[in-house]
């Protein structure tokens, strides 16, 4: 998976997030399994797919909470 950059997930909508949310903890499943299994063959790669995971959690957070605060003005 190609590491994404943060500036290009704030330009996502809900959507698109939701969707490489989706993908992101598909992809740690499985590269959690194949650890488990058998050896990695990048172990960064749990690294990198927990903090992309990480920030699209972060991201949608402040999406939401610019929301609320949006709809109380």
């Amino acid at each position: 998976m190609k590491e994404t950059k943060i500036a290009e997930l704030r330009d996502m909508s809900s959507d698109q997030l939701e969707v490489i949310l989706k993908e992101a903890k598909e992809t740690l499943f499985r590269l959690r399994l194949q650890a488990r299994m058998e050896r990695l063959d990048s172990p960064s790669e749990l690294k990198k797919n927990k903090r992309l995971i990480a920030k699209i959690l972060t991201l949608k957070s402040l999406h939401s909470k610019s929301q609320k605060h949006k709809s109380t003005k």
